[in-house]
């Protein structure tokens, strides 16, 4: 089969090679798939680049999150030839190839109301915007959310989670492109990072009270600004750090606003509260069925376009997923 790999760690461009490598069986208690779409998420750009938290073996195929149909199943494994289903295949072999091997206890089905590529992205950011916003912040229906990057991936997920909600949503982007995407996605107002004052205008979008909730992917100055926009009270979600520098909060301003500060690693529910993870795939697929929630899909590229769809992904150039489609044939 073809597979993406990495020998040395640096830019997804210049370090990611289209390679043709044995085809992958299925042991006990695993499932072998057939990739057909592969979700780009930015730790993918940052495991190339080996700034990760997790620094696989190299060489590794990058693709955390997969869309996949079932072609063997192993020895002791539950799995029904011929299932659409969702997986994340475990480092050093991910998504980023045309079969892919995983635990047959983690896999979930895909939604039937998503093709391949919308179902891939629905995952990992779906699933950290629901415990975000649920579980750490508890969002309330009529309170204001604040979200960074919003016509990005995981943005965009924040968005259409927070509406679902019954929130108001104030989003946050670069460029005139991304604002009608962000006002497409539901947007309440749209501020724009590149020509307008963020404070001002949650403040007067809010009546001076401040966002409620902050969802933040981005850190840096987008934190930094958070914080003079935050309401009494209000919850700030770290989610991570896509803009590259990682803030040191003034914990004497926290106290003194009486704001609460809320980490979140989405991961770590998957091996401490696992039921929590299908309790919420549950509720995703019931949205997604009622059209409450569909992910943003910024572009379908081949297998060969996926270093340079990742290198999109590390600059902070693309909108919404990009995923990666085995199947298609480049243009």
């Amino acid at each position: 089969m073809r597979a993406w790999r990495v020998h040395a760690n640096g830019e997804p461009r210049e370090v990611m090679r289209l390679e043709e490598v044995p085809d992958p069986q299925a042991g006990p208690g695993q499932l072998l798939l057939r990739v057909r779409a592969a979700n780009i998420n930015f730790p993918d750009a940052l495991l190339c680049r080996g700034q990760y938290q997790a620094r696989p073996p190299l060489p590794f195929t990058p693709g955390v999150e997969i869309c996949g149909e079932i072609l063997a199943v192993g020895e002791g494994a539950a799995g029904e030839i011929g299932a659409r289903v969702l997986a994340q295949p475990p480092l050093p072999d991910g998504g980023f190839a045309e079969l892919a091997v995983v635990d047959a206890a983690t896999v979930r089905p895909a939604p039937e109301e998503l093709d391949d590529a919308e179902a891939a992205a629905l995952h990992i950011g779906y699933q950290t915007g629901w415990f975000g916003l649920h579980r750490r912040a508890r969002l309330q229906a009529g309170e204001t959310l604040l979200v960074h990057a919003a016509a990005g991936g995981v943005g965009s997920a924040a968005v259409q989670l927070g509406k679902a909600a019954g929130a108001r949503v104030i989003g946050v982007v670069g460029g005139e492109d991304k604002a009608r995407i962000a006002r497409e996605l539901g947007c309440d107002v749209v501020l724009d990072r590149r020509t307008d004052d963020i404070v001002a205008g949650v403040k007067e979008a809010t009546g001076g009270r401040g966002a409620d909730v902050v969802y933040d992917p981005v850190g840096g100055d987008a934190y930094a600004k958070s914080v003079k926009c935050i309401a009494f009270e209000g919850r700030i979600i770290v989610v991570g750090f896509a803009g590259g520098a990682i803030p040191t909060p003034a914990l004497n301003h926290a106290l003194v606003k009486n704001y609460a500060i809320l980490g979140l690693h989405w991961g770590l529910y998957n091996t401490k509260h696992p039921a929590s993870v299908d309790a919420c795939h549950e509720e995703l697929t019931k949205l997604a069925a009622q059209g409450v929630i569909k992910p943003l899909i910024g572009g379908r590229v081949p297998l060969d376009g996926a270093a340079e769809a990742v290198q999109r992904v590390a600059d902070g150039t693309s909108v919404g997923r990009l995923v990666v489609v085995p199947g298609e044939e480049r243009a």
